[in-house]
């Protein structure tokens, strides 16, 4: 099980877009993530006619590690630290460890 998923709210820790927040749009194999407008970087691209696509200067997200992101605490309006803990009914679950509660429901 990872710490994050897709579709969890974060906050960047680390680089140059230190304190702002975005959506996990993907997680990556390697131990990074992608995250709606953070990390933008404007790539150049050549035109290519048969696939209908358009050369320019476009401006697409990069991924960033795991390491450099916290979990979005509601409770708190902060990052947060994960741990995982097994339910009653045999269910593993991530929690926040500043305050024990369960971020899967």
């Amino acid at each position: 099980m990872k710490r994050l998923r897709k579709g969890d709210q974060i906050v960047v820790i680390a680089g140059r877009d230190k304190g702002r927040q975005g959506t996990v749009l993907k997680v990556l194999a390697d131990d990074r993530v992608l995250v709606e407008s953070i990390n933008m970087v404007k790539k150049h691209t050549k035109a290519n006619p048969m696939q209908g696509i358009e050369g320019g200067i476009v401006n697409k997200e990069m991924p960033l590690h795991v390491s450099n992101v916290m979990l979005f605490n509601p409770m708190t309006n902060e990052g947060d630290r994960i741990g995982f803990r097994t339910l009653e009914d045999g269910r593993k679950v991530r929690y926040f460890k500043s305050n024990g509660e369960v971020v899967d429901v």
